[in-house]
């Protein structure tokens, strides 16, 4: 093991950049995090909120928009004016590219500036908390945020969305989950059970082996590459990880190319690799791989994918979805992901998943911190999220919500109470994007033939340019 500092080499990445712009645009000491009274203000009866987030009426995430312009805020200042407390509530729209909201945001807490409530990404948490932007939501608001009654509705899994180091920085909006979907009718032509769920990554090829006895059917799809990006780290390596007890990162250290990396990489070799192989390997070379593979799955031409809800709620979707397969709901089957063998995945789990997300956090720098924590309570209390919903099934992370909302959909609902309680997340730090890119890298040589062993020592001596003198690394 070599260990140093925790904060990563890359840690300041677009951080580092809005210092630089601010340091040229303000004359204010900076650093963030203002902090202070949490009770300060709290009796005040005249006051002034702002959310911000990355959605704009006919643009953006427009229904987010819609529904907290004319919902939240009417809803909200209607109920505190009954309580005797005139409040106004301002949102902040934008509607452009991810980072370019990151900037921004970055930009207004670095200057002890911005909105009140601040939609954010999961994965960009850990990155301001290191930063000093934002604070655990208790430091803000007070001991009273652990006594709110949601959280009981929040599955532990899913509040680490909007977590840093065991501390709740902000509330989880919406989040997802991984699972090995599968054609049911190419199960029965290879003599598959149609309720089939994999103990480990054995029968998982195992079922892939009899499926190659299909003509024109592929039988596996685990994403690969460079090419596919994000995809192939979230809906391919991270699972597998995880299915071997480990995380890319966990307790202030990376993971380098360490025996459950191995043991990853051998599982793609598997698939990949040798005369017949489980995969294609040359979709992972294309631009729009991932694509190719919805289109095959939707044909019935692909007979097991890994693959987030989207899959189902927005590609094979047959009511408007990007490949829309009509015999989705008599054809498609789901499973768990195993872990590598029974009790060998992270916390001894015998299944496992990665999920993304968003979330809102509260601006330490926020005048009414009680109010604003009152806020985002509401905006996240059952009559909100489903007022948000508006009859659509889409998976949210309160168990109370999820139970009404998704009683309809079985795949969905499966997701929320099996799935959800068991999943993990990617560790939301500045040096992430570069790791994932190298563990993308690892793969990629991988399905051309390198040996796992000689691609997880290449990762390693990525891993250890990344983050430099400054990171942690376990192998």
């Amino acid at each position: 093991m070599r260990r140093t500092n925790r904060l990563g080499g890359a840690a300041a990445g677009l951080l580092a950049s809005a210092l630089v712009l601010a340091a040229c645009g303000s004359d204010d000491d900076g650093g963030g995090g203002g902090g202070g009274d949490p009770s300060r203000n709290a009796d005040a009866t005249e006051v002034t909120l702002t959310i911000t987030s990355n959605a704009i009426k006919g643009g953006k995430n427009t229904e987010e928009a819609t529904w907290i312009t004319d919902w939240v805020i009417p809803e909200f200042t209607a109920m505190k004016k009954e309580q005797g407390v005139d409040v106004t509530v301002e949102f902040e729209a934008n509607g452009v590219d991810d980072e370019e909201y990151k900037t921004k945001i970055a930009l207004d807490l670095q200057s002890d500036s911005g909105a009140d409530i601040i939609g954010i990404d999961g994965i960009w948490t850990g990155e301001f908390a290191e930063a000093g932007y934002i604070e655990p939501l208790t430091e803000v608001a007070g001991e009273g945020v652990d006594d709110w009654d949601g959280w009981e509705q929040i599955p532990e899994a899913v509040q680490q969305a909007m977590s840093f180091e065991d501390q709740k920085y902000g509330i989880p909006l919406g989040t997802d989950g991984r699972v090995i979907y599968f054609n049911k009718e190419l199960f029965a032509q290879a003599g598959l059970p149609a309720d089939w769920q994999p103990t480990s990554w054995q029968e998982i090829l195992d079922a892939a082996r009899q499926l190659q006895q299909l003509d024109g059917v592929t039988p596996l799809q685990i994403n690969a590459g460079t090419a596919m990006g994000e995809a192939t780290t979230m809906q391919g390596f991270l699972p597998l990880l995880a299915g071997t007890g480990e995380l890319v990162w966990n307790d202030g250290e990376w993971t380098g190319g360490s025996e459950g990396v191995t043991e990853t990489l051998g599982f793609y070799a598997d698939v990949y690799g040798g005369d017949q192989p489980l995969g294609d390997p040359l979709i992972q070379q294309e631009a729009q791989g991932r694509d190719t593979s919805f289109q095959m799955f939707a044909n019935g031409e692909l007979g097991m994918l890994i693959e987030s809800d989207y899959l189902w709620r927005s590609v094979i979707n047959p009511d408007g979805g990007i490949a829309p397969m009509q015999n989705r709901d008599e054809a498609v089957g789901w499973a768990k992901i195993p872990a590598r063998e029974p009790g060998a995945g992270i916390n001894g789990q015998d299944f496992v998943s990665m999920s993304g997300g968003t979330g809102r956090v509260l601006n330490p720098n926020t005048e009414y911190p009680q109010q604003a924590w009152e806020l985002l309570r509401f905006m996240n209390s059952p009559e909100a999220f489903e007022a948000m919903l508006a009859g659509s099934a889409r998976i949210t992370p309160r168990d109370d919500v999820n139970a009404t909302a998704l009683a309809d959909d079985p795949m969905l609902t499966f997701v929320a109470e099996e799935v959800l309680p068991i999943t993990a997340y990617r560790p939301s730090l500045a040096a992430y994007p570069q790791v994932s890119v190298a563990l993308q890298e690892a793969t990629a040589s991988v399905v051309s033939g390198t040996s796992p062993d000689e691609a997880a020592s290449t990762y390693q001596s990525e891993l250890e340019g990344i983050i430099g003198d400054d990171g942690a690394i376990a192998d």
